[in-house]
């Protein structure tokens, strides 16, 4: 039997979890059932059965968050592939296949996006082994979750009768309410989870048959790579190139060796409140509370949030609550959080994109106070951690220590800041930051100056090899 190589699949936003997910710090990354990510779980899930070490595919955004949290529970990627703009499923698991063969040696593609929930670890796991010998036996396998409902949410795939492994007949989109009661009935559709498994060649194969010229734009991408640090910087000129279609499209709803494997095992995509809210833990009143809450004669509700959030009398209701917004909704409209985030993003405001506080390779920092001509953060830099040498065109900047110890260069000259101790950067010095102690450093920001956007920073070097803005 050929090993098992998970391909986890981190390149999505998440947009209909706002104001919790956004484009910056997508649902994958959030600790949204459990202590772990959603993306930490999908590798812990898998990691009994993988024979290799697991390929991500991520956006290039989100590189420092997604090596940080599979450091962290002991992933150690085979490979961290750095998509430069999303071409859906399709082409990156194209480029994973491609690059597990670079090892000399052929496996079994185990497909896994990173944002999905599993409560029957073991079933899912019992899933995979039936899967791995239709697998190894050239077929292209795909999991269907048993129904548990008339869901319109999901594709769902259509399948031979039978026991076990079954020929695919057909992939069916998203169905009207009447006609997905109607597949329920019959016992004869799955929802289509967009989890997949096949040797990494054959996948390839049918690619190479179905969508020549997508296979070669991948092949294009991966040859014309650049490898900075642990990541795999797919060529932008030869990816852009690529089609963007799904595998279902692609590849799966063509091939005539399409095999469906029944899943039953507490799936969910976990794509929106009211699906995060089904496979919550819950109280007697069907209530599914994170952080500060105190409801009085609530029922089948959800919240979460940081701060103290009073419910009264609510039910059917989700309340949301982030540093700079707080979403409320019935729970049958939350598929509508889609358009909120859309009207957001026409009005230019930043709250689509970023959340107050924004996390990067060195820590963290979250803006505080702002107004026409300054704005205050709190910025936090993680032990041995360095900023870039920069300067700004714009702003000048004023440093006090709050805990920790701060290398400061400003200039020619470098010094040491420890608690309550400040310096100034004026406008158009050079400086950067570092934090040489084993403690986390944190201290306060204060600029000031015309113009305080992100774009004002012109990097002079980064240990991160970030560019300019």
């Amino acid at each position: 039997m050929l090993p098992i190589l998970p391909v986890i699949l981190s390149g999505g936003s998440g947009s209909r979890l706002w104001p919790l997910s956004r484009e910056a710090y997508p649902k994958q990354f959030l600790p949204l059932v459990g202590d772990n990510t959603m993306l930490q779980a999908t590798w812990l899930r898998v990691a009994p059965i993988a024979g290799r070490k697991p390929i991500v595919v991520a956006n290039q955004e989100h590189r420092f968050m997604a090596a940080e949290q599979l450091r962290e529970s002991n992933a150690e990627p085979e490979a961290l592939i750095l998509e430069p703009m999303g071409r859906n499923t399709a082409p990156a698991i194209a480029i994973a296949a491609l690059q597990a063969l670079r090892s000399g040696e052929d496996a079994l593609l185990l497909v896994l996006p990173s944002d999905h929930e599993i409560r029957d670890e073991r079933a899912f796991q019992r899933a995979v082994g039936i899967g791995a010998s239709a697998a190894q036996a050239d077929k292209l396998v795909t999991f269907g979750i048993v129904p548990s409902g008339p869901e319109t949410g999901y594709g769902y795939v259509k399948a031979q009768a039978g026991d076990g492994v079954r020929a695919v007949e057909r992939f069916i989109e998203k169905p009207d309410l009447a006609t997905a009661r109607e597949y329920v009935a019959s016992g004869e559709y799955f929802w289509n989870s967009g989890m997949f498994l096949f040797k990494a060649s054959r996948y390839l194969d049918e690619l190479r048959k179905f969508d020549p010229s997508m296979m070669s734009a991948c092949e294009q991408a991966l040859q014309r790579a650049s490898v900075d640090q642990d990541f795999i910087r797919l060529s932008p000129e030869a990816f852009a190139e690529c089609p963007s279609n799904s595998i279902d499209y692609a590849v799966m709803e063509k091939t005539q060796d399409a095999v469906v494997v029944p899943l039953d095992a507490g799936w969910s995509d976990v794509g929106s409140w009211s699906a995060l809210w089904d496979v919550s833990d819950k109280d007697a009143k069907g209530n599914a509370h994170h952080g500060d809450v105190i409801e009085l004669d609530c029922r089948n509700t959800y919240a979460y949030g940081s701060r103290l959030i009073a419910m009264v009398g609510l039910e059917d209701v989700v309340v949301v609550e982030t540093d700079d917004a707080v979403m409320v909704g019935r729970r049958d409209r939350v598929q509508d959080i889609k358009e909120v985030v859309n009207r957001i993003k026409r009005e230019g405001r930043s709250e689509a994109a970023a959340h107050r506080k924004v996390y990067r390779p060195w820590g963290a920092y979250d803006s505080i106070d702002n107004g026409a001509r300054f704005q205050v953060k709190r910025i936090t830099v993680k032990p041995g951690a360095v900023l870039s040498l920069q300067m700004h065109h714009h702003r000048a900047e004023h440093w006090i220590v709050v805990s920790g110890t701060a290398e400061v260069t400003r200039g020619e000259e470098t010094i040491l800041l420890t608690e309550n101790q400040s310096t100034y950067i004026p406008l158009g010095v050079t400086h950067r930051l570092r934090n040489p102690g084993k403690l986390p450093l944190e201290l306060i920001e204060v600029q000031s100056g015309s113009y305080l956007g992100e774009d004002d920073i012109v990097r002079l070097e980064d240990v991160y090899g970030r560019t300019n803005g």
